[in-house]
């Protein structure tokens, strides 16, 4: 029986840490591949290139780097980068949660989600960020290792697949892996909010976002809520 291939990328660009650091605790058994956007394609969504040639730089057999978004990389990847079709699809370590709202905005989760449509199956991985707090890329690794190993044990549906949000935790919490809790995405929106700024050329204003996302609504039982609170959210999203 042939090993599992296993697709990897992200939103963050293929030389991101949190990349790294999910790549380092795939499946030993696994056959591993990653194909990422050249650079940093956050908040970019579903977008798709059709208009445009899509650049691919191979790095090895195993590694591509394409001129393009996280949807461009699943679609080259399982039409002409990879040899075979793959098992799974894995799309993190994201620098930032990915909850609630952000999930259709969030080109992390729009790599799993267009896995799906393929009929792949596929886990979006996340990491909150608090300002006042630095990644320990080690203690996601060992919590995303965690996660995808119960995950990968459990049937999903046709189209089905898996965001997984981690917290972000004081050194001291982080001690001891958090606790994991199914749940819903939010509903709620982001905080709306804008600054009117003058110009500067005379033509009048521009705004500038400045909207705080640790001031979400935490709805109670959401990934918002739990993800805050210290433990992993993870919810089972449909096509």
């Amino acid at each position: 029986m042939a090993a599992p291939l296993i697709l990897l990328t992200n939103d963050d660009g293929i030389d991101a840490e949190g990349l790294r650091a999910l790549e380092a605790v795939m499946p030993p058994a696994a056959e591993v591949h990653v194909v990422a956007p050249l650079r940093p394609m956050s908040q970019c969504g579903h977008r798709i290139t059709t208009d445009a040639p899509l650049p691919v730089a191979t790095r090895d057999s195993r590694h591509h780097a394409v001129d393009g978004t996280p949807a461009d990389c699943v679609r080259l990847a399982l039409t002409h980068l990879l040899p075979r079709r793959p098992d799974w699809v894995f799309s993190g370590i994201n620098h930032g949660g990915n909850l609630g709202a952000d999930i259709y905005v969030s080109g992390t989760v729009a790599a799993v989600r267009e896995a799906a449509y393929l009929g792949v199956r596929g886990i979006a991985f996340s990491h909150y960020k608090r300002k006042a707090l630095v990644f320990d890329w080690d203690w996601a690794a060992s919590c995303a290792q965690i996660v995808l190993e119960e995950l990968m044990a459990l049937g999903l549906e046709e189209g089905e697949h898996w965001n997984v949000n981690l917290p972000h935790l004081e050194l001291t919490e982080a001690e001891v892996l958090p606790d994991r809790l199914r749940c819903p995405p939010s509903r709620r929106s982001l905080p709306v909010s804008f600054k009117a700024l003058e110009s500067g050329d005379g033509e009048g204003r521009h705004y500038v976002y400045d909207g705080v996302y640790a001031d979400r609504e935490r709805e109670a039982g959401s990934d918002i809520d739990v993800c805050f609170g210290g433990r992993i959210a993870i919810s089972k999203l449909c096509l």
